[in-house]
């Protein structure tokens, strides 16, 4: 994220647009490059193209977003009734004055939670059940789904939206839930989707013996009805 004041030099290599001067949210990020413009003395003129990653409204009005920084990988894990502890790193600061108020990155820590269980703010218990083990995203989280009104003095102020940056690190199943009956849960949901895919295959391998039997049946009937005209043709000579 490009931030600060807008200053413009008598020459510029790059031009920069702050989020504030033109009105866009503080979600958009920003890449700057140059192009070749034989109308300028130098022979350079910067610009700036601004690349949008998609916002994700995961509640619906705005209350929580979420955009993906780091995608997952497309088999991995994500929170379920199976695996509902997970294991993050993040960082949260003020949307206001972009004040870090709390993050794991200052000693390597780890944030363990059950999702769903009502133990974080409701923001996390939307935003987490939508990620996959891997995944770093940017969430948004507008006061009535964060601390609302009462704020957490002293380092969150009543009203405040916070912005987090998360990265799920693990799914776990819960705390004295047996391990096996999970890869049980897996083995059983693997084994209903091969037994779908053979019913699929036999379901198509039927449809190609009757498609070839009706071939058969026709070309049978034509040929009958060949021999039927090169009889006739003897016949009239």
């Amino acid at each position: 994220m490009l931030s600060g004041e807008p200053t413009v030099p008598r020459h510029p290599r790059f031009v920069r647009v702050w989020p504030r001067v033109v009105g866009i949210p503080p979600t958009v990020d920003f890449v700057r490059t140059q192009i070749p413009n034989w109308h300028h003395s130098s022979g350079w003129i910067g610009f700036v193209i601004i690349v949008m990653a998609a916002v994700l409204d995961l509640t619906g009005d705005g209350g929580v977003t979420k955009t993906i920084v780091r995608s997952a990988k497309p088999d991995a894990e994500a929170p379920s009734e199976a695996l509902p502890l997970v294991d993050v790193r993040y960082e949260g600061v003020l949307a206001e004055n972009g004040a870090v108020f709390d993050s794991t990155h200052e000693d390597n820590t780890i944030f363990s939670f059950e999702v769903g269980s009502g133990s974080v703010i409701k923001a996390w218990d939307i935003a987490l059940r939508t990620m996959k083990v891997g995944e770093v995203a940017k969430i948004t989280c507008m006061p009535e789904y964060a601390y609302g009104s009462a704020g957490s003095p002293p380092d969150i102020p009543p009203d405040a939206i916070l912005i987090f940056e998360v990265e799920l690190v693990a799914c776990k199943p819960r705390k004295g839930s047996s391990v096996s009956a999970v890869t049980e849960e897996r083995a059983r949901l693997a084994e209903l989707k091969k037994q779908r895919e053979l019913a699929a295959a036999t379901k198509e391998e039927e449809k190609k013996k009757r498609e070839e039997a009706k071939a058969a049946a026709a070309a049978r009937i034509q040929a009958k009805m060949d021999a039927k005209k090169g009889k006739g043709k003897g016949k009239a000579k």
